[in-house]
């Protein structure tokens, strides 16, 4: 009887239940109807349990680094370096608002917070320039979705607390899909540039764009030790004495100087000034990637050092916050942590079930029924994912399909780490698909413009998000070569 706790879920979906309850609701009631009263008891302990985690302490980290860096100024400077590379171009805010997600999915980790501040800001812009509010609404729905792709991404960290894989891994592994989607978008805005009449290229003009001193001075030292680091890490130095080391850094920190002392004689001063009010932002990622790999921290440890950053650049480098701004910051991030925290610790608690019911040995029986080809049983698998993407949020699809698909799939060879971009790319594309994909919503709330029209003009974008998918599902090296390279998978 406990198999049924599925289909009574998605009723509760049907009829407008919350996830949260509905998670809860359906395997309670099959339970006390299945006379298990004492399991009951077991389902509602784990809600608690689910979320009384160290790992899943990075989720609000995130949130809270994410909401400062917004507050702070830190979008705006995104946007402008964006511009400052691609606004020349035809459809030029179309390509800024892709390579502006891709930046900011570095910071975020999330496609709502992505859509939320990007889009108040790009939508009006591109509509002020000769876009239609429903492409411009499309564009910025459909790019979001790359924020939980690149690290740091909080659907990575729940799939690792619930499959036990490494944070690490999944980090790494995100970077060429989420590049490569962003890739394709791009594309996808040239190619169809004519069809929808976008703006011609014109140069873009920044007026008014000033760095304050320790501004100035922190970007001119941040971009030395990046590319000097960069540089170091190349050199075949392997056991050698702490005096070399440090010698050979600084030498490669002199070179980069160098390189930049070039560069500087080939770009104008306006452009340089845009790139320097991007480097601090932009050196959270590197901060967060940098550590975890590094092995100084934690992935959860990582995301308080990035909350610490983004505090240190908002109130005493960019001088953008005060101290009045913290409390609308942390109920922001508190209310949103909450939401992601409920879902976590409900879906969980839904998974005891899963296991009272052998749902998965079930499943598992019927799919290898359909096909023992593992590229076959892939393609059906990105297409149940797709449909639940339609429907059910990408964290709780996760939790709920994660322990029941990834044993499956694990047994006919597929890597896991693999298994784990595939499912959580599916899941994340899901959160733009009609009919109740997440950021349409709230890509026309931001835009005022109705979903069904937003859900129409991003048509040709989620066809390229597909594509990917599949060529992510097919060519394994596209996700697995970064971790493989750093040691962080086989």
């Amino acid at each position: 009887m406990l198999i049924w706790f599925l289909p009574l879920f998605l009723l509760f979906l049907m009829i407008g239940l919350p996830v949260f309850f509905g998670l809860l609701a359906a395997p309670g009631i099959l339970l006390y109807l299945n006379g298990q009263e004492r399991d009951i008891t077991l389902l509602y302990r784990n809600v608690y349990n689910g979320m009384d985690s160290f790992p899943l302490m990075a989720i609000p980290f995130f949130m809270l680094a994410g909401e400062l860096m917004n507050k702070g100024g830190i979008t705006i400077r995104l946007v402008q370096f964006s511009q400052a590379l691609m606004g020349h171009l035809r459809g030029g805010l179309a390509q800024v608002n892709v390579l502006s997600s891709i930046l900011f999915a570095g910071l975020s980790g999330s496609a709502v917070a992505d859509t939320s501040a990007l889009g108040s800001m790009l939508v009006p812009a591109m509509e002020k320039e000769g876009y239609t509010r429903r492409y411009a609404a499309a564009i910025t729905a459909a790019s979001s979705v790359i924020g939980p792709i690149i690290p740091p991404s909080g659907i990575m960290i729940i799939y690792a607390y619930v499959m036990g894989e490494s944070v690490a891994a999944l980090f790494l592994a995100g970077i060429v899909p989420g590049i490569l989607v962003g890739v394709g978008l791009m594309v996808m805005i040239r190619v169809t540039a004519d069809r929808y009449d976008l703006p011609a290229a014109h140069k873009v003009q920044f007026d008014g764009v000033e760095l304050s001193p320790i501004e100035r001075w922190v970007s001119w030292a941040l971009v030395r030790l990046n590319i000097g680091l960069l540089l170091w890490a190349f050199l075949p130095l392997g056991e050698t004495s702490p005096l070399i080391l440090w010698g050979t850094f600084a030498g490669a920190v002199l070179v980069a100087h160098a390189l930049m002392l070039a560069l500087r004689t080939q770009v104008s001063s306006e452009f340089r000034t845009i790139c320097k009010r991007a480097i601090v932002p932009l050196q959270t990622p590197v901060l967060i990637l940098g550590g975890i790999l590094g092995g100084v921290f934690t992935p959860t440890e990582a995301a308080a050092v990035a909350v610490a950053y983004a505090v240190f650049v908002a109130f005493f480098v960019l001088r953008t916050m005060s101290l009045k701004d913290l409390p609308d910051i942390l109920s922001r991030a508190g209310l949103t942590s909450a939401v992601v925290l409920l879902l976590v610790g409900a879906a969980l608690a839904f998974k005891t079930v899963v296991s009272l019911s052998y749902a998965p040995q079930i499943l598992a029986d019927f799919i290898l029924t359909l096909s023992e080809n593992p590229l076959v049983l892939l393609f059906l698998i990105n297409l149940l994912l797709f449909i639940v993407g339609m429907f059910l949020d990408a964290g709780p699809a996760i939790i709920i399909l994660g322990p029941i698909l990834g044993p499956i799939f694990i047994d006919l060879g597929v890597d896991p780490i693999h298994f784990a971009i595939i499912m959580s790319v599916n899941l994340t594309v899901g959160l733009a698909t009609p009919p109740m994909g997440l950021v349409l919503f709230v890509a026309a709330a931001v835009s005022r413009e109705k979903v069904e029209t937003i859900a129409k003009a991003i048509l040709p974008f989620l066809a390229i998000e597909i594509a990917v998918i599949f060529l992510i599902t097919y060519v394994p090296a596209i996700s697995m070569t970064i971790p493989r390279l750093t040691g962080f998978a086989n």
